[in-house]
């Protein structure tokens, strides 16, 4: 299990846009990586909309990338028909939900790592609340950015 202070794996995947990230490409700047269980769920669909509702404010502090097994092309639907601006990573073989632990069930867990710009894990975040997730880690990158 990862703990604060440990180097965050690397990752490679592919967003709804099609655009490729590697976490390595983030190095220098604060990153919010988050795990959800599944595309147009009830509670991944208000923690997703919640990160949009505070988008442009947080993304002055930080990347976000949401990640779940679904497909590239569940991300797009759902991208689109909620209006998320950021990258939902597809993880289909399930690496990155392994490398950082966030296998809790069949569909994934809810678990967000907060990195910091050298490449650290700065906070986990295990006990999430959808609906007030985003406003948490945006008064913790606050604090952090001092």
């Amino acid at each position: 299990m990862l703990k604060i202070g440990d180097e965050a794996p690397g990752f490679e995947a592919t967003d709804q846009f099609g655009q490729i990230h590697l976490l390595s490409g983030y190095r220098g700047g604060w990153v919010v990586l988050y795990f959800y269980p599944k595309d147009e769920t009830p509670g991944c669909t208000v923690e997703a909309s919640a990160f949009r509702d505070v988008y442009r404010e947080l993304r002055r502090k930080a990347a976000v990338l949401g990640v779940s097994a679904d497909s590239l092309e569940s991300h797009e639907k759902f991208a689109e028909r909620h209006l998320i601006p950021y990258p939902l990573l597809s993880d289909p073989e399930r690496h990155i939900i392994g490398a950082y632990g966030a296998e809790e069930s069949m569909l994934g867990s809810r678990i967000t790592f907060l990195i910091d710009p050298e490449g650290k894990i700065a906070e986990i975040y295990d006990n999430v609340v959808p609906e007030w997730h985003a406003e948490e880690i945006l008064r913790d990158l606050a604090v952090e950015a001092v």
